[in-house]
């Protein structure tokens, strides 16, 4: 099986009051640091209640099989990193929130917003970001030619199949609206 090519990314959180009764904090990621050194909710900047943290490092994996979705980031009009997080189960966590993966794939990040249990954060790469997953691309990218699917030519209307219950007797169709009654006068 191929290997990834791995950049240590460490993630910046935010943590903001919250503005409703019912969510406490509000967790947005700001930035990312590509090259990070390991680091678990360390506290870079304080300005009253809200708290930045390198929250932590993650590994971004490019895999040559995904250089279609690099490419499609990189033509955004502003590449972004996703950073997928979730609510914290764990009841000894310092903080409300996970950070779990980061990737430069859009593809991947839709997969995680489809389920809708997951926080998905896109953030803006930064420069050297941006050129080291180009020449990756450009080194393992393989244009894949479109085949256009053919259709049979085998005529699938000539038989009527499944008019109705077969059990009924009828001529015509039992999907057809009730006929009324005529009205007695007594």
């Amino acid at each position: 099986m191929p290997k990834p090519f791995v950049i240590p990314v460490g993630i910046v959180v935010r943590r903001m009051p919250g503005r409703t009764r019912w969510a406490r904090w509000n967790w947005r990621v700001t930035a990312v640091l590509p090259g990070a050194k390991d680091a678990e909710w360390l506290e870079l900047r304080r300005d009253g209640e809200a708290v930045e943290y390198h929250a932590a490092t993650l590994p971004l994996e490019l895999w040559r099989t995904d250089t279609e979705a690099y490419l499609n980031c990189l033509s955004s009009r502003v590449p972004s990193i996703y950073v997928i997080m979730r609510d914290t189960e764990d009841p000894e966590a310092r903080h409300d929130v996970e950070v779990f993966l980061a990737t430069a794939s859009p593809y991947e990040a839709q997969d995680y917003l489809d389920s809708g249990d997951e926080i998905v954060e896109k953030v803006p790469m930064p420069e050297g970001l941006v050129a080291l997953i180009r020449d990756y691309c450009k080194r393992h990218h393989e244009e894949e030619e479109f085949i256009k699917r053919k259709r049979d030519k085998k005529r699938v209307d000539l038989v009527q199949n499944g008019v109705g219950d077969p059990r009924i007797r009828q001529l015509t169709d039992v999907y057809r609206a009730p006929a009324k009654k005529p009205r007695t006068t007594h």
